[in-house]
């Protein structure tokens, strides 16, 4: 067996090249498919929504089945398959750009989001394989940063490539990005817990999130530990979706500008992340989640209050990602630290179907407000800080079963 450190590496970086090819893609067909031959009606903003609900669409309808596999079956041999799936799914999405079609560059996306979707589980269920308990918080910590690092570059990637486009360097990234991810994936070496091949849960999503809140009610801090990491992306997709409108329509910035602000939330939630994940200790941490969303009601109300020109806005957008990580990782941990053996793949699924709800729940609230609001950007900075003390006073009254 070979150290824990190798072990690590491996995982974190098959996980950053994973996120790093399915961002690089996605905005890749964002920014390039607008110069092909296209109807009118189909514009770049519908574009933009189809290809992100492409590729988050498949956790509703495969979470179940994810689960159930990373329950029977190996959790590295369903990475490893899952990861060398990428490979000719990247030769596809090749072919979609060398013929210019929109339609097949959604469908690959749609693939690319049930292939993310079913190893996911697995992926998240080695992070207890190789740390033990111990190393949950470190485990969580880096593979989250490494994960918004891959969201980060392969946004800023996308958008460089665009501007001197070329079918061969897209594609060769593509394709290259694939292998790797698939090499390294295949060397985590890991002793794993004994499959459970009686295990039989049903893939219906209604069913399923139905028997898995009800297998946690059992062990409270799932279900907490769920509706932590849920909430934490319902108000990061809410402040994504905002700083758009707050950069160009309040603060009068160019698409340039808020592209960078957005950078840097994602910079900030890395870095928490990492912190986060260094000094835990490996013990339980319940006041980094109470200072996590502290953290976040303080810096986004800051900027609610007092409007600050674009430099201090990006600060305090640095500082309330930073507290978000904080806020994360406790959260991702508390899933992972019951002992229920491999039902843990189960639980992890049911966490990506939980997130997917919650993201579509933000969108929906976004949406409500700012028609109501005429697009005023700090009154959804407002809602987004009142989720957070929400959130907060939630966790403070069931402390206990933290």
């Amino acid at each position: 067996m070979q150290s824990k450190q190798k072990n690590w590496f491996f995982l974190f970086f098959s996980n950053y090249t994973g996120v790093m090819n399915d961002n690089f893609l996605k905005h890749c067909i964002v920014f390039i498919s607008v110069t092909w031959a296209m109807p009118n009606y189909f514009t770049q903003s519908t574009l933009i929504s189809i290809v992100s609900a492409a590729l988050i669409l498949p956790y509703l309808f495969f979470s179940p089945l994810a689960g159930h596999l990373a329950v029977i079956y190996p959790k590295q041999k369903v990475f490893q398959l899952c990861k060398l799936a990428e490979i000719p799914i990247m030769l596809l999405a090749a072919t979609a750009f060398y013929y210019r079609s929109v339609t097949l560059c959604i469908i690959v996306v749609l693939i690319m989001g049930i292939q993310s979707c079913l190893f996911s589980p697995s992926k998240y269920g080695l992070i207890r394989d190789i740390g033990g308990e111990k190393g949950l918080y470190f485990g969580n910590g880096m593979f989250e940063a490494m994960a918004f690092l891959g969201i980060l570059s392969g946004t800023v990637g996308a958008s460089m490539i665009a501007d001197f486009y070329s079918f061969g360097i897209v594609t060769t990234l593509f394709i290259g990005f694939a292998v790797l991810g698939y090499i390294t994936t295949t060397l985590i070496k890991v002793k794993e817990l004994e499959i459970d091949k009686t295990y039989h849960s049903s893939i219906n999503p209604v069913k399923f999130i139905k028997n898995s809140y009800q297998f946690a009610k059992k062990n409270p801090p799932i279900n907490m530990g769920i509706l932590g990491v849920s909430t934490f992306w319902l108000i990061g997709g809410m402040i994504q979706m905002n700083l758009i409108i707050h950069c160009t329509k309040t603060l009068q910035t160019s698409n340039s500008v808020a592209g960078l602000v957005m950078a840097i939330a994602a910079v900030g939630i890395a870095i928490g992340c990492f912190l986060a994940g260094k000094t835990s200790k490996g013990k339980t941490k319940s006041r980094m989640i109470f200072c996590g969303l502290l953290g976040m009601f303080f810096f986004l109300m800051c900027i609610v209050i007092f409007n600050p020109p674009v430099i201090y806005c990006a600060i305090f957008v640095f500082l309330m990602a930073l507290m978000g990580g904080f806020f994360e990782v406790p959260c991702l941990a508390m899933v992972q630290q019951a002992n229920i053996g491999r039902k843990t793949g189960e639980m992890l699924a049911y966490m990506n179907l939980m997130i997917f709800i919650f993201v579509l729940a933000g969108a929906g609230i976004f949406f409500v407000i700012t028609r109501f609001v005429n697009d005023n950007s700090l009154i959804v900075f407002m809602v987004t800080a009142g989720i957070c003390l929400l959130t907060f006073f939630y966790f403070l009254v069931r402390k206990h079963t933290i």
